[in-house]
């Protein structure tokens, strides 16, 4: 965190203390911190108060959080969330084939729980769908698809790709846990998770809940960056889908994974963040 906020941002907190003694004017100091928030907000848009506030005191710069959250509503920078609803779940294909195995599980490292679900994207050409799967310890996203159409094609090459970035050889033990979604309990879906060990998890009553941190990170993908984007079409779609994965798995603090950023939490081996998440 520091070392984004000072390296890229050409910030220190020597500088803002320097700002401070060389005046006593609140006017000089607010400017300056919002400086700060508006280079963070680049990448970052729909980067809450909390946050903020956390990305600033961890640097150094002691600033009270009602302090900043007053800054931000006066100048009309609180974040303003929108909410969307399409449904995106057929379980006509589901026939109770699989338990649920993550209800209760503690989850205390990395690869021993991924998370997926799919959820929309309107472009000018009409809706595309966005797969994602997501490690439900450290919130890093590990394989993604924007695809045109409902069916397993576009989970399947998703979770092709978690594959492919996950650390080779840490998959003993790892359950795949999704809702019961025909693209998830399909021949070719499982079939390719039972190849690689991977035991399969599916939510039992529908609940939203039951399946939460998947639908959540798609929730902050949306809310965040790609709600606000106009998309042209599915290739607009896809290009910036890799750009905001790649600013949430690296740049992004996540609360639950005490504000450091999924990169990060997905790599580290101190089981931080142990807890009950089903």
């Amino acid at each position: 965190m520091t070392a984004y906020l000072c390296n890229s941002l050409g910030y220190s907190k020597q500088a803002y203390y320097k700002s401070l003694r060389s005046s006593n004017d609140e006017e000089e100091r607010e400017r300056y911190v919002l400086s700060i928030v508006e280079e963070i907000r680049r990448d970052l848009p729909r980067l809450g108060v909390l946050k903020l506030w956390r990305m600033l005191t961890g640097n150094g710069l002691m600033v009270g959080r009602d302090w900043l959250s007053r800054l931000l509503h006066r100048h009309d920078l609180m974040v303003k969330m929108k909410k969307y609803r399409v449904i995106t779940t057929d379980s006509r294909a589901w026939r109770h084939q699989y338990p649920n195995l993550v209800k209760g599980t503690r989850v205390e490292r990395s690869n021993q729980v991924w998370v997926s679900d799919i959820t929309y994207l309107s472009t000018g050409k009409g809706f595309v769908y966005l797969s994602l799967v997501t490690d439900a310890y450290s919130r890093r996203i590990m394989g993604w698809d924007v695809h045109p159409t409902l069916d397993s094609s576009g989970p399947v090459k998703a979770l092709y790709h978690a594959l492919e970035t996950g650390e080779h050889g840490s998959f003993k033990d790892l359950i795949h846990h999704s809702d019961r979604g025909g693209q998830y309990c399909s021949a070719l879906y499982t079939g390719i998770l039972k190849l690689h060990g991977i035991r399969v998890s599916v939510t039992q009553d529908g609940s939203p809940y039951d399946n939460a941190i998947a639908e959540r990170v798609n929730g902050i993908l949306k809310r965040e960056w790609l709600n606000d984007i106009p998309l042209k079409d599915i290739h607009d779609a896809r290009k910036h889908v890799k750009r905001v994965i790649e600013i949430y798995n690296k740049k992004r603090p996540h609360l639950a994974v005490c504000c450091q950023v999924p990169e990060q939490a997905y790599k580290d081996k101190m089981k931080k963040f142990a807890r009950v998440m089903f």
